[in-house]
Parts: structure tokens; C-alpha cells; sequence
């Protein structure tokens, strides 16, 4: 049996490895119910949409700042095989656990070049183990930069073994593809410049055979630099929509800091492991082999300005540990593990000490209680895990669970023996088995923010509910009013291909994506653009605190939302006061509609257990007409109110009693959750 998988070739058990990730990947992807991470995931399928349709790359079919080129190239395919989006969404999260689990191959050539075959596998497995190939159930840019991160490695490593003209070529046309898929690749070009730099110091190599690509990245910058001028626009502009972050100042002290726990975070993202036996292996540099010192200036290089321009990104936009901005260096630390097991494991007791010790305690060094928050889902995985841990631990502090684990596993760094070292990245590989669970379905894991999203924007069993109830072709506005979740809009337009135009009566929808700011004109209930003119759709829909003059076709009762066929003009007919843009209610609520010539109102009310325990009494005053519910704090309820109409106005006056202001720094006076408002006419 051992004899026939090793007559297995090395490109069958690659292809093996490869396969499996993507049929294991699919899967997982499969499970993630809608998008969560917005604005990106719908730029993303904008920007794929409106290639599949032969018009550039657009935002709700207007220009708008680019973020990635490459990555929403590889997804259009989708969009122009599957008119359900719906089934467009599910062919891209194939696409993407193809496109990520690719990068067992450029992770099994990099490391092909410093280990033998088997060791070589070992390090594609890692590659596509990470924890972070859970962005493969999202439409996010990572799926493309990971492989293309670490092709652009592997370039580097062999133009730095032989540097050929054609080598450094191609050193560079995979770092210019790398910034097509994301802008963050600029750090892979400064990492190409410094790498010789390092080799030089640390091994006495040639500068000269690497004139060539000191000239072409100078020569094309200078380029640049002259077009820009020529062309009346700042270097900044070529950075599409991330053109803000070479415009803003950076605090020198904040981005030290940030750096730091950016390094730490790396430390716990591999497993400790592979950071201490990095660090020996750079101690003792200038007794490598030529390929491991190679390996070494590399990842010295390109582990260094990643994270340098992650950090300060962090530190001025993100305010938080941009784990899926770092992890594509990853690879480069568990390969430089297979590397010191394969060199012997060589650990003198001073060195190995501090290494061992560094890397124990640094994760420990986090201020978890400082970043352990809803954003940790999207954009620091392995810190979900830990966010389990604190669940369920007595420890007062969840560094404390971290600084006895790290020490746990700096012991075992510093005692297994050296026969028994491949234990260690199978340790690591098991941990990254362990984080899946909660990263994908634990309760704050993926698929948990992922159903939040949905259940936010849509509550209706079909998410295409739009394009089934108006014909093939037509175009349907949404109108935001501000008093819902804006994944009202967002998550209908994702699943919707009919959804086109998105009028703001609230102000701007946070994202900054293209839209219509309206107003309803208080006596005809036109709504109005800012140019003065009527806003106008053969379609739209609306939360229930607007009712559109038309005929309702579909209703999301769940989330309030009606969608109208009107006769061109958008008139909203109704206007409601004191409601709060969370649909919470002070202790009075105000209706009035346009139009009306009686007929009744039925409002869906909510409570929260979690404000209130005891019931609840709302009063509802129209005219003479007057209607009561009674609601329990966990139930739902309606409330259907007789309209009293004077002069074709109807009014309605709600009182609640009691209410509650909450904790936690909201001054408000709560009452209850007007969900929706239905009218029906006499």
C-alpha cells in the first residue's frame, strides 16, 4: 500500500490536493445564504454585471470608483451565463473556490524550490487550509489576490536564484497583474525592490543583475508621474476608489501601533509555529543555503510591506486588525517551517529560547477587548474562535486563555525532538481544522452574519421575490425612506436584477454608491428630485412607512416593504412622525395620507424583551374612530384603525404606553417597532 502512493506522481497528489479544496470550498461557500460584507460584495457584482453586459465596469450603470479590475473579470461569466441572480451568486462562489484553491500551486512551487516533493505538498495543503479560504462563500477580492499574491512570491524567489532579464520580466508582469486584482499590490513591487537589498546584506550577492528592474519600475513610474501631469490629475486618482488613502495624513505613533498588534494577530493566524522557527532561520541567514537565504529575503521583504501599508490602512480607515488584508503571507512563514524541520530543526538553546518565547507572547499582547467586535466576522477570522472562547471561559480576561495556550505551544516548539518535528506543522494544519467550524457556522462565524444580513433585507422565502412579480425587463426603483436597514435596498438589488435606480428620501445611504436624493412634496406627495423634477418608475417599492400612489403587486410583510405599479410619477401619499430610522417609536406616532377618502390602516407592531417585560398598550386615534392593541414584548401584533378622512386627508395619532429609554448611551424614549403600514381603501 505505502509503496503504490509513493509510485503516485507529485503532479497527481497536487491536483489531488487542489480538487478536494475546491469540492470542500464549494460546499462551504454553498452554505452562505446571501452577502454581508457591504458595500463590497455588491460592487463586486455590480462591477462583473455590467462587464458581462459589454459596459466597463460600472455601479448601478454609472462610472464609479474602481477597486479591483482582474477580480470582477473572473466573475462576469456568471452574470452572463445566469440570468437568475440568484443562481449567478451561486456560480461565482464556484468561481471563486476554483480560482482560491489554485494556490496550492504557486504555494507547492515556492516551496518546491527550498524542499523536497513531499514537504512541497505539505505546503500546498497548508496554502489552501488557511483559514481565510472562508472568503470563497463571499464576493470579495481575496479570492483572486491570495493566488496572485503568492505566484508574484514565487516570481520573486526565482528572480532572485537567477536573475535573468525574463525572470525579472516576469517578476513583474505577475506583480502588475497582482494590482489589477487589488491595489494593495503596490506592496508587492516594493518588496521586489527591497528583496536584493537584503540578499546583499545578509550574503554578499550582486546588486548589478537586477539594473534592469530597477530601471523599468523606475522608467514606468516616471511615466506615470508624466502622464498625470500631462493629464491635469494626482497620482492619487490612479488608485480608483481607494484614491483617499494616498490623500489623507497618517499619525506615525498610531501606525507603530497598529503594526504591532497587526504582527501579533499574524503570530496567532499561524499558529506560533512557524513565526519562531522563522525567526531562527533569519538568525542564522548567512549559514543557509543559497535557496533558503533566497526564500528568507523574500519573505523578510514581502511579509514587511504588507504588513507596513495593512497597518497603516488600519490605523486611519479600519480601526480595527485587517487580518484579510495580511493572511496571503501566510504561506511564506509555513513554508519557512517545512524549511527549518527539513534543515534539521536546529534550535540553540539561547536563540530558540527567545524565538520560542516571542512567539508565545505576542498574540497575548492584543487588546481583545478593544477589537473583539461584529467586524472581527468579515475581517479578522481568527479572532472568531476566540470570541467562542471568551463565551464560554471563567478567565476575566481573554488574554490570559491566550498567553497559556501560546506558552503551550512555545514548550512544545522548544521540546519535541528533532525526529518528531513534523509534528509541528501537523499541529498547525489541525489547528486550522479546529477554526473552520466556528468560522463558518459557530455563532459568530460567517454564515451567522450572513443570515443576519439577509434576514435584515429580506424575509420572504424566495430573495428574487422582485424579479418574479414584474415582467422580464422591467426596471424597478427603490425607494430607501432612511426608517429601515439599508440592506432593504442592498440585499433586493443583489438578488433582483429588475432593481435599477435607488431613490434616498432619508439623506444618503451609507457605501456612497450612486443614487437619487428625492423629497416628498408635503401637500401632493410628489416626490421630487433635486433638480426639481418628478421622479418617475414604472415599479418601485418602499418600506410601509410610504405608501406609493399605484397598485401593490408583492409584499414582503416581513420587512414591510410593497412593491407598486405605478402610473410614472412617484407620489407618496403617506407621511409618518416619530418614528426613529431604526423603526423604533417614541411614546407618540403620527400618520397622515394624502388622497384618502377613508378605509382602514393596519399597522405591524413589535416590542423587544430585551427593553421591555411587561405588555405594552398602543392607541391608535383617527377622527372618531379610535383602536387598542394590548402587545406582549415577544409577540408581534396588528392593529387595524377605521380612517376618518377630512378634506381627502387622513390623519392618525398612536400613543404608547409604556415605554423605556435603554441602556448603553441611547437617550431615546422607546415604545415600540412600527414595522409597517398598510392601507387599505373604503
Amino acid at each position: 500500500m505505502v509503496d503504490s502512493l509513493r509510485r503516485v506522481p507529485t503532479w497527481a497528489w497536487l491536483a489531488g490536493i487542489v480538487a478536494g479544496s475546491i469540492v470542500f470550498r464549494a460546499w462551504l461557500g454553498s452554505r452562505m445564504p446571501a452577502p454581508f460584507i457591504f458595500t463590497d460584495e455588491l460592487q463586486y457584482q455590480e462591477n462583473a454585471r455590467s462587464l458581462a453586459a459589454g459596459e466597463g465596469i460600472e455601479v448601478r450603470d454609472e462610472p464609479y470608483g474602481i477597486v479591483s479590475v482582474l477580480y470582477p473579470l473572473l466573475l462576469a461569466p456568471a452574470y452572463l451565463l445566469f440570468d437568475s441572480l440568484t443562481d449567478a451568486y451561486a456560480a461565482a462562489r464556484t468561481i471563486n473556490a476554483v480560482v482560491m484553491s489554485l494556490a496550492a500551486i504557486p504555494a507547492f512551487l515556492l516551496a518546491r524550490r527550498v524542499l523536497p516533493a513531499g514537504l512541497s505538498l505539505a505546503a500546498a495543503l497548508l496554502a489552501v487550509a488557511l483559514p481565510s479560504l472562508a472568503y470563497t462563500g463571499t464576493l470579495m477580492s481575496e479570492n483572486a489576490f491570495y493566488p496572485a499574491f503568492l505566484l508574484a512570491a514565487w516570481a520573486l524567489v526565482r528572480a532572485l536564484e537567477a536573475p535573468s532579464f525574463a525572470r525579472q520580466a516576469v517578476l513583474l508582469a505577475v506583480c502588475a497583474a497582482a494590482v489589477l486584482v487589488r491595489v494593495q499590490g503596490l506592496a508587492l513591487v516594493l518588496a521586489a525592490l527591497t528583496a536584493p537589498l537584503l540578499l546583499r546584506a545578509v550574503a554578499r550577492r550582486p546588486l548589478r543583475p537586477f539594473v534592469a528592474l530597477y530601471a523599468v519600475v523606475a522608467g514606468g513610474a516616471l511615466l506615470v508621474l508624466v502622464a498625470q501631469l500631462v493629464r491635469g490629475a494626482s497620482l492619487q486618482s490612479l488608485l480608483g476608489a481607494y484614491a483617499v488613502v494616498g490623500e489623507e495624513g497618517y499619525d506615525l505613533v498610531e501606525v507603530v501601533q497598529f503594526l504591532f498588534w497587526h504582527i501579533a494577530e499574524l503570530d496567532l493566524y499561524v499558529g506560533v509555529f512557524p513565526v519562531a522557527a522563522f525567526v531562527l532561520l533569519a538568525g542564522r541567514v548567512r549559514s543557509l543555503d543559497p535557496r533558503a537565504q533566497e526564500l528568507v529575503a523574500a519573505t523578510v521583504a514581502l511579509v514587511t510591506w504588507t504588513l507596513l501599508v495593512v497597518a497603516a490602512f488600519a490605523s486611519r480607515f479600519a480601526g480595527a486588525i485587517e487580518e484579510r488584508n495580511m493572511f496571503v503571507v501566510a504561506p511564506l512563514l509555513l513554508i519557512a517551517l517545512l524549511v527549518w524541520v527539513d534543515r534539521g530543526a536546529s534550535r540553540p538553546a539561547v536563540p530558540a529560547l527567545v524565538a520560542a518565547l516571542v512567539a508565545a507572547v505576542l498574540p497575548a499582547l492584543i487588546p481583545y477587548e478593544r477589537f473583539l467586535q461584529l467586524k472581527v466576522r468579515s475581517d479578522t477570522l481568527m479572532i472568531v474562535p476566540l470570541w467562542n472562547v471568551q463565551d464560554s471561559v471563567t478567565l476575566p480576561r481573554l488574554d490570559d486563555v491566550v498567553l497559556v495556550a501560546g506558552l503551550a505551544a512555545g514548550a512544545l516548539f522548544l521540546l519535541v525532538p528533532c525526529r518528531f518535528a513534523l509534528v509541528l506543522p501537523a499541529a498547525v494544519l489541525a489547528y486550522f481544522a479546529l477554526a473552520i467550524q466556528p468560522i463558518h457556522a459557530g455563532p459568530h462565524g460567517m454564515e451567522r452574519a450572513a443570515a443576519d444580513a439577509l434576514f435584515e433585507g429580506i424575509r420572504v422565502p424566495m430573495r428574487d421575490w422582485i424579479d418574479r412579480a414584474v415582467p422580464d425587463g422591467a426596471e424597478v426603483a427603490a425607494l430607501w425612506t432612511g426608517r429601515t436597514n439599508r440592506f432593504t435596498v442592498l440585499q433586493n438589488e443583489f438578488f433582483s436584477r429588475s432593481v435599477g435606480r435607488v431613490y434616498t428620501l432619508g439623506g444618503p445611504m451609507p457605501g456612497g454608491f450612486p443614487e437619487t436624493l428625492v423629497t416628498a412634496d408635503r401637500s401632493t406627495g410628489e416626490v421630487r428630485r433635486e433638480d426639481g423634477m418628478v421622479a418617475r418608475a414604472e415599479y418601485a417599492y418602499t418600506d410601509g412607512s410610504v405608501a406609493l400612489d399605484g397598485e401593490p403587486v408583492a409584499r414582503d410583510a416581513g420587512r414591510g416593504l410593497t412593491l407598486y405599479r405605478t402610473s410614472g410619477p412617484l407620489i407618496s401619499t403617506t407621511t409618518v412622525t416619530g418614528v426613529y430610522n431604526d423603526q423604533w417609536s417614541g411614546p407618540e406616532v403620527r400618520y397622515r395620507r394624502v388622497r384618502c377618502e377613508g378605509g382602514t390602516l393596519t399597522v405591524l407592531l413589535d416590542s423587544d424583551p430585551g427593553l421591555l417585560d411587561e405588555p405594552q398598550r398602543v392607541t391608535a386615534t383617527s377622527g372618531g374612530n379610535n383602536a387598542v392593541v394590548r402587545l406582549d414584548p415577544t409577540e408581534s401584533a396588528q392593529l387595524r384603525v377605521p380612517l376618518d378622512s377630512e378634506d381627502g386627508i387622513c390623519r392618525v395619532r398612536f400613543t404608547v404606553s409604556p415605554t423605556k429609554v435603554p441602556r448603553g448611551g441611547d437617550t431615546r424614549e422607546l415604545g415600540v417597532h412600527f414595522r409597517a403600514f398598510e392601507y387599505t381603501g373604503p
